[in-house]
């Protein structure tokens, strides 16, 4: 196990830490977790980005793009350690093998970078997308039920399957000085897009969603996944991953609790997966032709056909990670798109 780095004191100078996807949602959350931690932050972004949740970083921004090499050698000069959030979080392109080769080229341009500036520590953000899914709902998934590419269900979760697989393989040829954490399914404040989940927020609260395939999902605050990201930092040992993950939860249960807080009556029509396939595929050619995304994806159904539960037991025991209540993630989310006009 690596030795971890020194806390950051008033007595010490404060460890740099670079941060890609800071304008994105999780990415945001992990900037400020380290900034609380003591640590100096630098936020790595491109022009184009959304600086919605820049308007307050703690700490320095820097332009760059993962598929520009030399824009990543100088973001990192000066710095301590790296937490690599940034990633392409889709679950439908028109061109699926796209996503596959933003989240593989990215990964790879700043790890490598990362190694030529000799950085001494990374935590790199994949997800639980690289693990096989519950085998029933009492017994979650864990670290150990790795997937490989070829059994990964769809553009995303191979792409981040790939990914990961390529960090273990520089953490063991090259000598990356990795730490790997699986974030489960976060949500909370700041979903500016927003994600897939933050979505399924959204329309439940805006009574857009009568009826539902029913599935289980495992919910965490986005606070404490990014806390999660300086435990690992700090704890972690080199070449291990850590699920980062909170409670198991069925969908028509966090939809349930999703009304309630806002006042609105809950769906209760659960939608049998089967005809639903077919309407996917025609879905999906039609969106093909147009160019646009479409309203219901074949690999989400078969995603949602098992439960996607997962223990956080190992990051428990070995960084001291904790997570709150679902359900308060679920407040401090609407909240948020409350406060930025996304929901009245």
């Amino acid at each position: 196990m690596a030795d971890p780095p020194p806390p950051a004191t008033s007595q010490t100078i404060p460890e740099t830490i670079l941060v890609t996807g800071v304008t994105g949602f999780v990415g945001a959350a992990v900037a400020i977790a380290f900034a609380e931690a003591g640590y100096t932050v630098r936020g790595l972004a491109r022009p184009s980005s959304d600086r919605t949740n820049l308007q307050h970083f703690p700490g320095t921004i820097v332009s760059g793009d993962l598929d520009d090499p030399l824009s990543l050698e100088r973001a990192l000069e000066g710095v301590d350690g790296l937490a690599h959030v940034a990633a392409d979080y889709r679950l439908w392109a028109r061109d699926p093998e796209e996503i596959v080769r933003n989240n593989k080229t990215g990964t790879h341009n700043i790890m490598a970078a990362a190694l030529k500036a000799g950085i001494r520590r990374i935590v790199y953000t994949s997800s639980v997308a690289t693990l096989a899914p519950a085998r029933s709902a009492t017994e979650p998934s864990t670290e150990e039920a790795a997937l490989t590419p070829e059994k990964a269900v769809g553009a995303y979760k191979r792409s981040k399957t790939v990914a990961e697989r390529l960090v273990e393989q520089m953490i063991a040829e090259q000598g990356l000085p990795a730490v790997i954490v699986n974030p489960s399914t976060p949500i909370g404040p700041r979903d500016v897009k927003p994600t897939p989940t933050g979505k399924i927020i959204l329309d439940a609260a805006r009574g857009n969603l009568p009826a539902f395939v029913e599935t289980g999902l495992n919910f965490v605050h986005v606070d404490d996944v990014a806390r999660g990201h300086v435990l690992a930092y700090e704890n972690g040992q080199i070449g291990r991953r850590y699920i980062l993950g909170g409670q198991d939860v069925k969908l028509g249960a966090f939809m349930a609790e999703v009304c309630r807080q806002v006042g609105r009556k809950a769906p209760t029509v659960k939608l049998p997966l089967a005809p639903l396939y077919l309407v996917a595929l025609v879905s999906e050619g039609w969106a093909r032709l147009r160019g646009r995304k479409p309203f219901l994806i074949y690999d989400t159904l078969r995603m949602s056909s098992h439960y996607m539960y997962y223990s956080p037991a190992r990051a428990e025991a070995e960084l001291g990670y904790a997570a709150r209540p679902w359900q308060e993630a679920v407040t401090e989310a609407i909240a948020w798109f409350r406060a930025h006009g996304k929901l009245k």
